[in-house]
């Protein structure tokens, strides 16, 4: 049967060595997923640093690239592994815009949304076209200090600014498309995607956004004053959080990145031009997933 995708790029858990013990995805399950592929004649294609996790060598019939080519010559990215993985790889290839299906090795799964054990009978008909598509935005993020950008980065989840493992506050002046919003004094103030929004945010009490809704949450980490709530603003806004006080303070991008921040620095956070693209089964509903990793409607005993 023609398939839709027929070059297929294989991700396992992005820079994560197996040996090292921190649940990297294992050779034998990485090996299970390139044996079916081949099964529905797929041209297979290996990431590279998740070939030399596994200790897989290319061959005749298996491929071995890095991400970049992976984007250019692939048609589709099997990601392996947990969010946090996705997050990565989805960073990465974005600007390429090929689309990504996930399959859970992790823990949550949010966005890998494919439960190992079962992937072969639910990839049958993904590889045919038989699937729905989401377009999740990415914000861009840069640290002006003194008028000049010292550290970019992209976010799916979040951009989070804090005080690090010192005692006290933070306090941020927040700006939104250049109108003055509050001073913050907090632990530090998440500014969420809907991707993020279940992520640090839903922790530190912020509200779930469907991936559809053009907006971002702006959360306060454990306020100083009570009445500082999360509020949601669109996502084609311009947000500032400069640093007013605070020792040891940082900025983080998807919790994968990081810049030490000094008084006077600008968190300068705008919507990427870039979009990430998802594949999930055909009859896929965010609020299933919302219900099954929430655990919503479980009878407790």
């Amino acid at each position: 049967m023609q398939r839709k995708f027929q070059r297929v790029a294989l991700i396992g858990k992005y820079q994560t060595p197996v040996a090292s013990g921190s649940g990297g995805v294992s050779r034998g399950a990485l090996e299970e997923v390139v044996r079916f592929l081949h099964a529905q004649a797929c041209q297979v294609v290996l990431e590279q640093q998740t070939a030399a996790n596994a200790g897989i060598s290319a061959s005749a019939n298996l491929q071995v690239m890095g991400l970049e080519d992976i984007g250019r010559h692939c048609e589709l990215g099997l990601v392996v592994g947990g969010d946090g993985t996705m997050l990565g790889v989805g960073r990465q290839v974005a600007h390429l815009g090929m689309p990504l299906i996930g399959i859970n090795h992790g823990r949550l799964g949010f966005m890998t949304d494919i439960p190992f054990g079962s992937f072969e009978a639910i990839l049958i008909p993904m590889l045919r076209g038989e699937c729905v598509e989401e377009q999740r935005n990415l914000m861009q993020a840069r640290v002006m200090r003194n008028g000049q950008c010292v550290f970019d980065a992209l976010a799916m989840n979040d951009v989070v600014v804090h005080r690090g493992g010192t005692s006290g506050m933070v306090e941020l002046r927040v700006e939104v498309d250049g109108h003055f919003v509050a001073n913050q004094r907090a632990d530090g103030m998440i500014v969420a995607s809907p991707t993020g929004s279940t992520a640090y945010s839903l922790a530190s009490g912020g509200p779930i956004l469907h991936p559809a809704s053009a907006g971002w949450v702006l959360v306060p980490i454990a306020p100083h004053t009570l009445s500082n709530r999360p509020v949601v603003v669109p996502n084609n806004s311009e947000v500032v959080l400069e640093l007013v006080a605070g020792r040891e303070a940082s900025a983080n991008f998807d919790m994968q990145s990081l810049a030490s921040l000094q008084h006077g620095d600008r968190v300068v956070v705008t919507r990427s031009e870039h979009q990430v693209r998802f594949l999930h089964p055909r009859g896929w509903s965010y609020f299933d997933t919302l219900r099954r990793k929430l655990h919503w409607n479980e009878e407790v005993a």
